[in-house]
């Protein structure tokens, strides 16, 4: 069998082993494929790994030896599933390896913004403290999160998992979810509809996923509803905020911070008005990155691939 990953550095920029995936078959590795090379290097797969790379209709009409098409990742959008079953490919996606890291940096980032723990130290390494007359220095609006409430936007393992660390930190937690109101864990509230909770919430974080439903949701109507004390937080998909308008909102004072792990177009153009909003943070979309789940992702993606040449695939999403 050959294997070919088409972008493998994300995943594995070479502090992990593929060896248990040579093991599986002739394995041939690029770091990354532009565009103009995808379907050229695909052509005598038997069975294609992607991180982000698009999978048409077209480049999989131009494979006729491929039999399967793993996901290196949760979301599986990036492949037409359509196409992949109506030519027998099967696909499979890699679920919940990434659950504790991307809850732990959506709250870090509600941390940061609560508490300016960079800001601070930019100031203590700039003298400020040094040239304080008191002991303590502030220049910011400090807050505690015991006592507000977290609006939980989609409520699979990882708003779960957020909503357990925000019931820790005080918090009183409303979700936004499809699950009935009696399926969800005790203390955890049902909003009545995605206004009510913008409206009510403190803090917005979103973890759903990116459809043609949830495309675009917080947009201005929705951002207008929320108060101008709350915090938006997006460690999901960037498609899910109009970037423009939630920069406008910043600007405007209609919220007062966001922390954005991801935007609409990853990498970000340099002229992307978030990148000059006011009180808007970012992490280079590394919720998932953590040392562990990527270690635990690449064991996901062997198995996967292992129990399809077996005869019954795991994690197979078409």
């Amino acid at each position: 069998m050959k294997i070919v990953v088409l972008d493998a550095y994300t995943g594995n920029p070479g502090d992990l082993s593929w060896q248990p995936m040579r093991e599986l078959g002739d394995l041939v590795l690029y770091d990354r494929t532009p565009a103009d090379l995808v379907i050229e290097r695909g052509r005598e797969a038997d069975a294609i790994l992607i991180n982000k790379i698009v999978i048409t209709r077209e480049m999989i009409e131009q494979w006729p030896r491929l039999r399967y098409i793993g996901v290196i990742a949760t979301g599986y959008n990036i492949v037409d599933i359509e196409a992949a079953r109506d030519h027998g490919i099967v696909v499979t996606n890699v679920p919940a390896y990434s659950t504790p890291s991307v809850a732990q940096l959506a709250i870090a980032h509600l941390l940061n913004i609560c508490c300016q723990v960079q800001h601070y130290t930019d100031e203590v390494r700039d003298g400020m403290w040094s040239r304080c007359p008191d002991f303590s220095f502030t220049d910011t609006r400090l807050m505690e999160l015991a006592g507000t409430r977290m609006g939980i936007v989609g409520f699979g393992q990882i708003g779960q998992s957020v909503a357990h660390i925000a019931t820790a930190l005080g918090m009183t937690v409303t979700a936004f979810t499809s699950k009935a109101a009696a399926d969800l864990p005790a203390g955890i509230d049902k909003a009545e509809s995605l206004d009510a909770l913008l409206t009510e919430a403190d803090v917005v974080s979103l973890h759903c996923p990116l459809t043609a439903d949830t495309r675009g949701m917080i947009d201005a109507r929705r951002l207008a509803l929320m108060k101008p004390t709350a915090i938006l937080l997006n460690t999901a998909r960037g498609p899910l905020v109009d970037d423009q308008a939630l920069a406008d909102a910043l600007h405007q004072g209609r919220i007062m911070a966001a922390g954005l792990d991801v935007m609409g177009q990853e990498p970000p153009a340099a002229d992307n008005p978030l990148l000059n909003a006011p009180n808007c943070y970012f992490t280079p979309h590394i919720a998932w990155a953590s040392a562990e789940a990527r270690a635990r992702l690449m064991v996901v993606i062997t198995r996967n691939l292992k129990t399809f040449i077996e005869g019954h695939p795991e994690n197979k999403v078409n």
